[in-house]
């Protein structure tokens, strides 16, 4: 049985095709009736490739520009993050800049993974669908494996969006002084999985983004600095209370502190009465971050002004070395 084609392929008689062409130039049937394959679809696939290369360069040097930082030392934000909210205080002085400039780093590198991933994807279907792979059995394939591994990633799926929802609505930054739970301390990086913290003692902690279910920052807006000035029963409360406020007073006022007071200190006068003594106690609006430094100068001068004024703390006759005014 003769298998080979009896007569010219109807496409050789259709004047203007590429077959026709071809084949009143070379006179081979199976050539021209295999130009579409061997012109045609080649330069499609390349057209797809190039188009997709091209693309991606120009999004991803978009995403470059809307997340660069400003030069020259300028404190503006990037681009991206100008439509986000900023809750960065600006007391944080440089490691504002780290802050915004690793929150736009790290959101500009998402972008740039999904863009990557959604046009490669994209130009990789429209490839296939010119080769006349039929797409149905694939994207389905795709379908079970993408549940597949959504079920066993749940954890990294889990730090990945809340890694995300931080970054976009600045929860925390670098610099920032917070409290996650299992661990405390001053941010040192933030990244779409992990946040590093430092404590007070030097400890470095590792806190996965999904474990975070709540989150303490000292370091937005303002603070309080809070003093609690214990006394003995015998004290004269009110006469200790004038004294405390007096003190204070003059101590924020000092060049060391009034750059890192926000208002006036207040005295809210006894806070807790115990078996030992009472407790007096002052605030004062702070900058965010600062409040430990105001709190310990603070009880440092009050605990002086009382003693030198003769008031007795608590076990006055261990601490103290004179006796409370009448």
């Amino acid at each position: 049985m003769n298998l080979l084609p009896t007569e010219p392929p109807a496409c050789t008689r259709e004047a203007g095709s590429l077959c026709y062409q071809v084949f009143q130039v070379t006179k081979n049937e199976w050539l021209s009736a295999s130009a579409g394959w061997l012109l045609t679809k080649p330069l499609r696939i390349l057209m797809i490739v190039a188009v997709a290369f091209l693309l991606r360069y120009l999004v991803r040097r978009l995403i470059n520009r809307v997340t660069r930082m400003p030069g020259g030392g300028s404190s503006k934000l990037p681009a991206l993050l100008r439509p986000l909210r900023e809750r960065a205080p600006e007391v944080l002085g440089s490691a504002v800049m780290e802050r915004r400039r690793q929150r736009a780093a790290t959101i500009g590198s998402v972008l740039k993974s999904m863009a990557t991933f959604l046009i490669y994807g994209l130009a990789f279907i429209l490839v296939l669908g010119e080769l006349g792979i039929d797409l149905a059995p694939i994207i389905a394939s795709a379908g079970i494996v993408g549940v597949a591994l959504g079920f066993g990633a749940q954890n990294l799926v889990k730090d990945f969006l809340s890694g995300m929802f931080m970054m976009i609505e600045d929860q925390y930054g670098v610099g920032d002084v917070v409290d996650v739970g299992e661990a405390s301390g001053t941010v040192e990086a933030v990244g779409l999985r992990i946040t590093t913290l430092r404590d007070i003692n030097g400890t470095v902690w590792y806190v996965r983004n999904g474990e975070v279910l709540r989150v303490g920052n000292s370091s937005q807006g303002f603070a309080v600095a809070v003093v609690d000035v214990p006394l003995s029963y015998s004290a004269d409360v009110e006469k200790a209370t004038e004294l405390m406020a007096d003190k204070a007073k003059t101590l924020l006022e000092s060049e060391g502190l009034a750059p890192n007071v926000l208002e006036p200190p207040e005295m809210l006068g006894v806070e807790t009465v115990t078996p030992e003594g009472i407790k007096l106690r002052l605030t004062v609006k702070v900058r965010p971050g600062k409040q430990w430094a105001v709190q310990r100068a603070l009880r440092a001068h009050l605990l002086a002004a009382l003693d030198e004024a003769g008031f007795e703390p608590p076990l006055g006759r261990f601490m103290s070395s004179g006796p409370a005014p009448q």
